[in-house]
Order: structure tokens, then sequence, then C-alpha cells
């Protein structure tokens, strides 16, 4: 018997983006597997965005709308997680869009891989920058990455409308204090990847070429990349980091396991052996049992043909 099909729900959260709003909701509507779900978190625009959904989607059946008060992403995040009702949750800004097979290469994994809970992909670049940007040319089963994450700060993701995870993954990781809605403000697809990591979700990347992700002039991160927002970001994320380690009851005794976190990724990037016999060096265990590690996972690799270079 084939198993049953994965469904999927879609959260598209906005802003003030009355300009690409529609685009985005109808990029979600037209896509060729469709979603149970599509779920729009308005979040307080004063553009009229509110207004224009209404609009359009109002009488659609399709849709559910939910028009709130403005307070920041990580809530519209969490009011649109309170919807859904499916396998699998994607996540969409509302100035990106996808192309018509993205849900259908996505349903291809999700259905084959009951043991994978987060898949993220590559996303194309276009407006005011044109470019494919991705984590690696082909796919990579990444296995586990709590340890990595939690040690290296590693961010094993994308921007949010390369996003996806099953549903109860999400709920999980958007469990935080009400005081993270001011902090994560924006940037809140870091508690999505950060928290999917240390929690202990497996991660998968799938270059899919279907992420429209436009870049202009009211991106947060790519209007403002200064020395001092590249710090204040590592900051937070290791705060983020802390949070979800303390409720996994992770410490720095949990680097110790980094060799068998390691032998969970099937075919490793060589980027990723390296950081993780680096790693190994870093427990508390007797010197030689830390070098034994360091040696079982840099010739204990089960990369074949020649070696993955990026990641």
């Amino acid at each position: 018997m084939s198993p049953r099909a994965t469904s999927f729900a879609v959260v598209i959260t906005s802003y003030n983006y009355r300009d690409f709003v529609i685009e985005a909701v109808e990029s979600a509507l037209a896509q060729s597997r469709k979603p149970a779900q599509v779920i729009v978190v308005d979040d307080g625009s004063t553009d009229g965005s509110d207004e224009l959904l209404r609009e359009h989607f109002g009488a659609d059946e399709r849709v559910l709308l939910d028009c709130g008060s403005n307070g920041g992403q990580l809530e519209a995040f969490q009011r649109g997680i309170a919807h859904v009702a499916t396998d699998v949750v994607c996540f969409l800004d509302s100035d990106d869009r996808w192309a018509p097979d993205y849900l259908a290469r996505l349903g291809e994994l999700y259905d084959t891989r009951r043991d994978v809970d987060f898949v993220f992909t590559d996303m194309q670049h276009f407006g005011e920058e044109n470019k494919l940007v991705g984590f690696h040319r082909t796919a990579v089963d990444l296995g586990y990455t709590a340890v990595i994450t939690y040690a290296l700060t590693r961010w094993y993701g994308a921007p949010t409308s390369a996003l996806s995870m099953r549903a109860q993954w999400a709920r999980k990781v958007l469990e935080v204090p009400d005081s993270f809605r001011e902090i994560w403000r924006l940037s809140a697809d870091n508690c999505l990847v950060f928290g999917a990591s240390v929690l202990g979700a497996r991660k998968y990347y799938l270059p899919t070429g279907s992420v429209w992700y436009r870049i202009h002039g009211k991106n947060g991160w790519w209007s403002n990349r200064s020395a001092s927002v590249a710090y204040t970001n590592r900051l937070r994320s290791r705060g983020l980091i802390g949070h979800y380690a303390r409720m996994a009851g992770l410490d720095e005794s949990c680097i110790e396991l980094s060799k068998l976190e390691y032998k969970t990724k099937p075919d490793p990037l060589w980027a990723e052996t390296k950081r993780y016999a680096a790693l190994a060096m870093r427990g508390r265990a007797p010197w030689w049992k830390r070098v034994e590690h360091l040696l079982a996972i840099l010739f204990g690799s089960r990369s074949t043909g020649l070696p993955k270079t990026t990641g």
C-alpha cells in the first residue's frame, strides 16, 4: 500500500508589502500540487494591504486571512501556525513568490522520507540582484545538526520563503517566551532554523530552483549589512541557540556526541567533515580519545568520488 500523501499548509506573513503580496498569494494558489491551506497573516499593515487582501481573497475559500495588529514577524509566524492543520507547513514572505512546481518538488521528498523533518531549498534572487543562491549544487541529507549548531552557531537553513518543516516541529520551535516577540520582530526565520536544529529535527537540503527571492530597498537585512549589525545579529543568535539548548537539556558536554552526530549524514560535504573533526577536539574526553574521534571522522568519511567542497 502506498503511503498517504503529505498535506501542505502555506503561511504567508505580510507587513506593508501592498505592491507584492497579491503576487505571493497567487503563486501559492497556483501550485501544481495544491496546498490544503493558504494562510495569510497581515501584521497590522498601514499601507492598505489588509483591504487589498480582503478585496482579492475575502470570498476565496482557499485562503484564510488573519489581519490583526502589528506584532512583528515572530508573532505573525505564531498566528499563522495556530491555524495549521496539515502535515507540513511552508513559509513564504509576501514580497517573494514560488514557481508552480515548488510544492510538488517538496512533496516527492516528504512523501518518501518520513524521517525528514525540515527541508530548505535554493533561491533565485531577482529585482536589485539576479543570481541563484544555494547551500550546495545537489541535494544533501544533513542528518542531525544539534551539536554543531550549538557549538559553532552553524545556520542550516535559508530565508523564510525557502523553508518548510513538519508542522509539529514548527509548533515546537515557536513555543518561546512572549519577550522573544520584541527581540525577533525581524529575522524570525532564525527561530525556525536554529530551533529546529538544536531541538533535534533531521534536516535536508533540496535544490529546486523554484523560490524567487526579491531583493529591494525594503529588505531589512539586505539594506543594512554593517559590521555592527552583523555583530548584534550574531549575539542575538547565540542567545536564541542558548534558549533552545536549555529546552533540550544541552550543555557543553553535548560536544562529545559530535562523532555520533556526524555519522547521521549519509554523504557529508568535505567542509562539514572538517568542521566535525575540529569539533571532536573540543570535548572533555581525554586527549587520546578526542584524537581517536577526530581520526574516525577524517578517515571514516562515507563520501564517494570527488569531495563535495561547499556547504
